[in-house]
């Protein structure tokens, strides 16, 4: 650990952890082992990172909320282990909703992604350049979004699906899509993707009919949703999509016009 950061002796800081020159760890700071925090990053009081974590230069992890509710509650931000949080990112603490906002594990925010308070943000995600993420969203297992994406807050967005970029969120977005366009619309499964992570061909197939269902049918929602409860076959994915969308108080993204 370099001599001229600025540690507080509360801070724990794990054994193997760099810390450069100019960056600042407050004092009820957890860091884990073998990260490395770059110069002029600020961890803020209530950050817990885990091991293996790399903070770039400008970050600012913990700083309170951006919420005129916010009194003063304890609260934190929780990071997982083997995530990069690039270059300015900003990553505020959580409110009385949820008490935290949360990184997983093996997590990329890429250069002035803001993350706001109370995000819930699962394992294996990819946030691209300069996305703008309002309060209290979750964004599950294996999301991407693409560069200069705004997403409105309450939201959700379903494990595996892809934004793209300079997309305005506006609605949940159901797991295993690809959605673009203005306004934000399901342009397909994305297949490339889960083929990455192994799903099998009949799996992205079995996913493939119940989209056919509810985007290109011209069904309604709950006439969809009923269908593909009658005509697919049981299996995980079925479960997780219908879910999802029966529990989308807000709505999810329409199919294309």
């Amino acid at each position: 650990m370099s001599a001229v950061a600025n540690i507080h002796p509360d801070a724990k800081v794990g054994k193997g952890t760099v810390v450069e020159p100019f960056a600042t760890i407050y004092g009820d700071v957890v860091i884990g082992e073998n990260c490395w925090i770059g110069p002029g990053a600020v961890i803020m009081d209530g950050a817990r990172i885990g091991n293996n974590c790399r903070i770039f230069p400008g970050a600012v992890i913990s700083a309170i909320p951006q919420d005129l509710k916010y009194k003063g509650e304890y609260t934190t931000v929780e990071i997982g282990d083997n995530c990069q949080i690039r270059e300015c990112v900003t990553i505020n603490k959580g409110t009385t909703d949820r008490d935290k906002t949360v990184v997983g594990n093996n997590c990329l925010l890429m250069a002035y992604v803001h993350l706001a308070h109370d995000c819930l943000v699962g394992n294996n995600v990819i946030i691209a350049n300069s996305v703008n993420v309002a309060g209290h969203v979750t964004i599950e297992d294996h999301v991407i979004v693409e560069g200069s994406a705004a997403i409105q807050q309450f939201l959700t967005l379903g494990a595996h699906c892809f934004i793209g970029g300079g997309s305005l969120v506006r609605k949940n977005v159901p797991p295993y899509v690809k959605a673009a366009r203005e306004p934000l619309s399901y342009i397909g499964v994305n297949s490339i993707g889960l083929k990455r992570r192994g799903f099998e061909d009949k799996e992205i197939l079995e996913i493939e009919d119940i989209y056919r269902l509810i985007y290109v049918h011209n069904n309604n929602i709950s006439k969809a949703l009923k269908i593909a409860e009658l005509e697919i076959p049981a299996s995980q994915h079925k479960e997780i999509i219908l879910s999802f969308i029966n529990n989308s108080e807000k709505g999810i993204i329409r199919g294309i016009s």
